[in-house]
C-alpha cells in the first residue's frame, strides 16, 4: 500500500490495483457551508485487512465514510467498491453507524433489528422464513446477545445496542464492513467482543474499515491505518504510516510530544 505524507509525497511499494480494492476513493471533497470538511481525499483500502481511519476531532473521519456511502452529499469525487461504482455494489457492503445517530426509542425487538440484515436477500416480496431467523440468532450468538433476542432495543445498554447493530451487519454476509466509531462509549467487555468478531471477519477474508478514536489500541487492533485532518495525511501499514511524524502532522499540537513518541514506539 502507498504511504503518502502531506509533507513528503515520495512513494514506497506500489498501491493495490484499484480494481482489487474493496474501497477506492478519489478526489473526495465535502463542504459544510463554505468550509471544507474533507478536501480532495484519496484512499485505497487493501483487501482482507483491518484499516483504521484516525485523526483529531473534526478531521473528517466519519464524514469521509458517510460521503463515500452517499449518506452525506459530496462536492466532488469518485467512489468505487471492488473496482465498480459503489451504487452497483451495495449488496457487498455492511455499514454500522455511530450509535448516537440511531433513534433507540423506536419500538422494535432485538431480533427484528438483526433480521433487517437479510432484507436484501429477501427482496421486496420475500417472506421471512425459519432459516432467516436461525441465521439472525446465530449472528446474535456471535456477538454474545442471543439471550436478548426478544428484548426491546431501547431497553439495552449502549454496549449491548452496539453489539446488536454489529449482528445486523453480520447478517448481511457482506465482503466489506464499514464501522463508524464502534468502540465509542462502550464497556470493556463489549469492546473485546467487537474486536474479536472483526478479527474473525478478517480471518474469513473480509475487509474491515473502522473510524477509530483510541490511538493507544491502533497497533493492537489494525494492520493498516489512514490518517486524516481534512486532507489525507498518510495511509499504509501501521508499521509505516503510524509514526511520530504522521501523528504530529495529523494532530499538530493536540498531542504531547511524549505521547506521540510513546505511540510511535509501540509500533516497534
Amino acid at each position: 500500500m502507498v504511504l503518502e505524507l502531506a509533507s513528503n509525497m515520495g512513494r514506497v511499494p506500489e498501491a493495490p490495483d484499484l480494481a482489487e480494492s474493496p474501497l477506492s476513493i478519489r478526489g473526495l471533497t465535502v463542504t459544510y457551508g463554505q468550509k471544507p470538511a474533507v478536501f480532495s481525499v484519496d484512499m485505497t483500502v487493501e483487501p482482507g485487512k483491518m484499516t483504521a481511519i484516525i485523526g483529531p476531532n473534526g478531521a473528517g473521519k466519519s464524514t469521509t465514510l458517510k460521503a463515500a456511502l452517499g449518506i452525506v452529499p459530496h462536492v466532488s469525487g469518485q467512489v468505487q467498491v471492488f473496482g465498480k461504482p459503489i451504487d452497483t455494489q451495495r449488496a457487498r457492503i455492511a455499514y454500522v453507524p455511530q450509535r448516537a445517530s440511531v433513534d433507540w426509542d423506536f419500538p422494535t425487538r432485538v431480533i427484528d433489528v438483526v433480521l433487517m440484515g437479510v432484507y436484501r436477500e429477501l427482496g421486496l416480496l420475500g417472506r421471512l422464513r425459519g432459516r432467516h431467523k436461525a441465521k439472525a440468532m446465530d449472528c446474535l450468538n456471535r456477538v454474545g446477545m442471543r439471550e436478548f433476542a426478544e428484548r426491546q432495543i431501547g431497553q439495552l445498554s449502549g454496549g449491548q445496542q452496539q453489539r446488536v447493530f454489529l449482528a445486523r451487519a453480520l447478517a448481511q454476509d457482506a465482503d466489506l464492513y464499514l464501522l463508524d466509531e464502534p468502540f465509542a462509549g462502550v464497556d470493556a467487555a463489549t469492546e473485546k467482543a467487537i474486536i474479536s468478531v472483526l478479527k474473525s471477519l478478517r480471518a474469513e477474508g473480509k475487509t474491515v474499515v473502522v473510524v477509530h478514536h483510541d490511538l493507544a489500541t491502533v497497533t493492537d487492533y489494525f494492520e493498516n491505518v489512514f490518517l486524516i485532518n481534512t486532507r489525507k495525511v498518510a495511509e499504509g501499514p501501521v508499521t509505516q504510516a503510524f509514526t511520530a511524524e504522521t501523528l504530529q502532522t495529523a494532530y499538530g499540537g493536540r498531542l504531547a510530544t511524549a505521547q506521540v513518541d510513546q505511540l510511535a514506539q509501540a509500533v516497534g
